[in-house]
């Protein structure tokens, strides 16, 4: 009788091209829920015409599992067959009780109770036939007991003990937890690549197995991993180089020969020579089918152009309008630094510079030497200045360090009784970023230290000292081990600090580049652009020698239909002063709200402020994320 039915079946479908039955076999079709709770099967369509149903499916259970049976159920490739007769299509819902059996046990659900019956329609023929599919889950099954075991070198090394206590402790699907497949599979998942990402690339699956009691409704779960060899890095083997030396890529990458694998490191090589500027692409693999103790290291380069010229065109509401031309040497004749020259123009500021950086030496320092020429707004005056700058710098993961001479001339335009003040000083800076995620962090903080001392030129040489301090840290407002999407639906807080002073002489004739101003949509929200400085006494601004700034900003994300987007709301209150004394640090205060968008180029911010002192609103626009 079955292989009748079959052969019929089979026979019915001559014609259906094969890519169609494979397609059709493979596929899934989505449909909508009725208002009532049942969930109909929605009608397949061909073109802009709906194509007639030989029946349709009303499943009646929860929603979760209404749209999962709807996604998944066998039944729903049969409905377009319409010359099934009644005795064919009841095989056919006979057939597929054990499939929604199945399809239940992947959700967890393992002694459902299932009814499905098939009802004619005679009071209108033209309509098609119905199969109800009533479902109660029953209790979902609950993971009683993990099993998390170890075969291979990784099992009796004692140096490998933190990984396995760390592939243990990041299981996701634990004791008391519900178990379905798909949480079953990325447990899986996530355990295999917590091995092959360090020191075990080769590790592998050998044993899983779910224990299932449907009376109880407990699953007991055993993994075993087998580890496979250890692999050390070995000599890296560079491709793609034609204007610069292997020894550049060797410095870049920083890769040790002899060191454990660890994945982590080999994107992080990867990343250093693409962001390097002298690559358009880098891929760094490591080779497992060589020897262990020395897997050979395969970095594949691409190489920039030795120069390049790049056009800028943008707007702030801090600075209105901007134009850049930007000049990239990346190999000067004859020493071989990097030579970048840029030009800027907007309404606050107009600059010509460069910048020449040798090539990194084997502790990654650089020697650098950069010269400026600025017309900027400073307080209230239009300021010149001259920099010159000579040292070297550091840049490393999270740490960056620069240590320097500086040269600073700085002749305010139009403040009377001023003179061009002139100053050398020996600086060192210090950067720490540890946030989660850059351009878009959502914990961690950073801190920027710099330090100088110096003294001033021209007729009266006074020494002075130098200090910035700035900190910017994120709060979740999510607690303890919540997940992720609980702790990005609850927000964040967001704070910032900043203090400056320099320590002179009153008469000491100080540079205004060496002095503070604040104010603009980076500082203080709600005021115009370095527009908070030391107060003379005809009421004019300009820079002092004290700086204080704080804020703290709620960030909160936007939910549309239970799903998070890509934009946030916040509410700020920031804070800052500056002053020539200590005492007469007086703040001057900003709060608003705003929005932020998640762009490709990094977050686009747009904030109303409110500035209480000056009693009037600001819009402040900007792009980026920097610390």
């Amino acid at each position: 009788m079955i292989k009748r039915w079959v052969g019929k079946l089979l026979k019915r479908l001559v014609g259906v091209p094969a890519f169609f039955i494979l397609m059709t076999a493979a596929g899934s079709v989505h449909a909508q829920t009725a208002p009532s709770g049942a969930v109909p099967a929605a009608p397949a369509s061909t073109g802009t015409t709906q194509a007639v149903q030989a029946f349709e499916i009303e499943i009646h259970a929860p929603k979760p599992v209404q749209d999962y049976l709807l996604r998944h159920i066998a039944l729903r490739r049969y409905q377009n067959l319409t010359d099934l007769d009644t005795s064919e299509l009841g095989r056919l819902v006979s057939a597929a009780e054990p499939d929604v059996r199945d399809l239940m046990g992947t959700l967890g659900y393992f002694s459902p109770a299932i009814k499905l019956d098939l009802r004619e329609t005679p009071d209108d023929p033209r309509s098609p036939r119905l199969v109800l599919i009533t479902v109660q889950p029953g209790e979902p099954a609950r993971v009683s007991g993990v099993t998390l075991a170890f075969t291979g070198p990784i099992a009796g090394d004692d140096a490998a003990a933190a990984q396995r206590r760390a592939i243990r402790a990041s299981w996701p699907l634990r004791t008391g937890m519900t178990f379905t497949q798909a949480a079953w599979d990325a447990a899986k998942t996530q355990a295999l690549r917590a091995l092959t990402t360090q020191r075990y690339p080769a590790g592998r699956l050998i044993s899983t197995r779910a224990d299932i009691d449907p009376g109880t409704a407990t699953a007991h779960l055993s993994v075993t991993l087998d580890s496979g060899p250890l692999y050390r890095l070995g000599p890296l083997q560079i491709s793609g180089t034609q204007r610069y030396d292997n020894d550049l890529v060797l410095r870049l990458a920083r890769l040790t020969p002899g060191a454990d694998y660890d994945q982590a490191q080999l994107v992080a090589a990867q990343r250093r020579l693409s962001d390097s500027g002298y690559f358009n692409s880098a891929l760094v693999t490591l080779d497992t089918s060589g020897d262990p103790a020395a897997a050979p290291v395969l970095v594949q380069v691409q190489e920039a152009k030795l120069q390049k010229i790049v056009l800028g065109i943008g707007a702030s509401t801090d600075s209105g309008a901007r134009l850049s031309v930007e000049h990239t040497d990346n190999k000067l004749p004859g020493i071989g630094w990097r030579a970048v020259s840029k030009l800027s123009l907007d309404r606050v500021t107009k600059s010509i510079g460069t910048e020449l950086t040798a090539p990194p030496d084997d502790d990654n320092w650089r020697w650098v030497t950069s010269a400026l020429v600025q017309r900027e707004q400073s307080g209230s005056f239009d300021v010149t200045s001259q920099r010159l700058r000579a040292g070297r710098t550091q840049s490393g993961e999270r740490i960056d360090r620069t240590y320097y001479l500086q040269y600073d001339r700085a002749q305010p335009g139009e403040q009377e009784g001023s003179t061009a003040a002139q100053a050398l000083s020996a600086n060192y800076a210090w950067t720490q970023r540890n946030f989660d995620a850059v351009p878009f962090p959502s914990h961690g903080y950073g801190l920027a230290v710099e330090l100088g001392g110096g003294v001033t030129l021209g007729g009266d040489h006074q020494p002075y000292l130098r200090t910035d301090v700035r900190w910017l840290g994120y709060v979740p407002l999510a607690s303890g081990r919540e997940e992720s999407r609980a702790s990005m639906r609850a927000g964040r807080i967001e704070l910032r600090a900043e203090g400056g002073a320099v320590v002179a002489r009153e008469q000491a004739n100080l540079p205004s580049t060496q002095l503070f101003l604040t104010g603009g949509g980076t500082t203080v929200r709600g005021y115009g652009y370095r527009s908070i400085g030391s107060v003379l006494p005809n009421g004019q601004i300009v820079a002092g020698r004290y700086l204080a700034v704080g804020s703290v900003e709620w960030q909160h994300p936007i939910v549309v239909n239970d799903r998070l987007t890509e934009w946030e709301n916040t509410v700020f209150v920031d804070a800052g002063a500056v002053a020539d004394k200590p005492s007469e640090l007086k703040g001057k205060v900003g709060i608003g709200v705003g929005l932020r968008w998640k762009s490709p180029v990094g977050p686009l911010q747009m904030d109303l402020a409110y500035g209480v002192a000056v009693k009037r609103l600001r819009l402040h626009l900007s792009v980026g994320f920097t610390f």
